[in-house]
């Protein structure tokens, strides 16, 4: 099955507009797990979303604390060369194996940034990642130009083929520029959360930095079937339980503005989640979203939303939603001037 693909920027990677999303096949055990997980259902279930047309998969090796890196190896071990999906991981929080429970420290200094990057190598069975983020901007000390060094030797050494950052702001993107270029961004991105539609994706836009990205569902909040019963029966290590937009009144604010895409869905003749996720790729300077899946059905449910084409009028009633369902925060539609140019990177 074919499926649209964009340039990840100036990277040289051409992408399939969704990805496949590790995070909760890394299982449970951990501070921000999302409860016990079948590593052959993780199997099987990143096996039907290649099937079906996506050449990517996004993990990092904080997830299950190095399970999922494990898990994507197996896979990727499973498969013959011409069909394995380009890999994309993260590095820069580091885990105490004492403490699972205990949330990971953001460390960016050269020496560890390299033990990550041969840790992941090793995990994964593969010699060169097809694209290396930054996790998170760190709080050792370190100057994230010195950081961003490291980065850059790790790709002029074939360990890393592209270098990508994840939940920086523009002024750190700009610091990261000035050193090499920035090959891609990962900011958290949905209806709900649009932060970063406000200043980063008009940047990444600017300097051709491609942009994949993550919980465009918000976290299973904009799906068809959520409700406000279900958490209750979240499992007891389900990061989401103590989630800000998982409490009221986010809660129901949120899951008033999910309700108000189902005739939007309708109209399309796909599920709720692909309207919420091609809203995300709608956007300029957008090239993937990343949607994670625990289930071969979890990906049927979204895979349309690589080919959904929402109109003006679409876009214009999801920010009308936005405004009276007073969800979230963030710009309900791209600047005037922005939303006329191209939705690639």
């Amino acid at each position: 099955m074919a499926l649209p693909t964009r340039p990840l920027g100036s990277s040289g990677l051409q992408i399939t507009t969704v990805g496949f999303g590790a995070w909760a096949i890394g299982g449970g055990g951990w501070a921000f797990s999302w409860g016990p997980q079948d590593d052959n259902v993780s199997i099987s279930t990143m096996r039907h979303a290649l099937d079906l047309g996506i050449n990517w998969i996004d993990t990092a090796a904080v997830y299950g604390l190095g399970h999922s890196e494990e898990v994507v190896g197996r896979l990727l071990r499973e498969l013959p060369a011409p069909e394995r999906p380009l890999i994309f991981t993260k590095c820069g929080l580091q885990w105490d194996v004492n403490n699972p429970m205990q949330t990971a420290e953001r460390i960016l200094n050269p020496a560890s940034i390299r033990r990550e990057c041969e840790a992941s190598l090793r995990r994964l069975g593969i010699e060169r990642i097809d694209l290396y983020q930054f996790h998170w901007p760190n709080n050792c000390g370190t100057p994230i130009e010195d950081s961003w060094g490291e980065m850059a030797r790790l790709v002029q050494e074939g360990k890393v083929r592209a270098a990508g950052v994840s939940n920086f702001d523009s002024a750190l993107l700009e610091r990261c520029e000035a050193v090499r270029h920035v090959d891609s961004l990962q900011p958290p991105f949905s209806l709900i959360n649009r932060k970063a539609g406000e200043s980063e994706l008009p940047w990444c836009k600017s300097h051709n930095t491609g942009v994949i990205c993550y919980s465009p569902m918000q976290s299973g909040l904009l799906t068809d079937s959520f409700e406000a019963s279900r958490m209750s029966r979240l499992a007891g290590d389900d990061w989401r339980r103590d989630a800000t937009e998982f409490q009221e009144p986010n809660l129901s604010r949120n899951l008033a503005l999910r309700d108000a895409l189902r005739p939007i869905a309708k109209r399309h003749a796909c599920s709720v989640s692909s309207i919420a996720i091609a809203w995300t790729l709608a956007w300029p300077g957008m090239t993937g979203a990343i949607v994670g899946a625990r289930t071969p059905a979890q990906v049927d449910g979204w895979i349309q939303a690589a080919s959904v084409q929402l109109t003006l009028e679409d876009r214009e009633e999801i920010a009308g939603a936005i405004s009276w369902t007073q969800a979230g925060s963030g710009p309900a539609q791209p600047a005037r001037a922005a939303s006329t140019g191209t939705s690639g990177s």
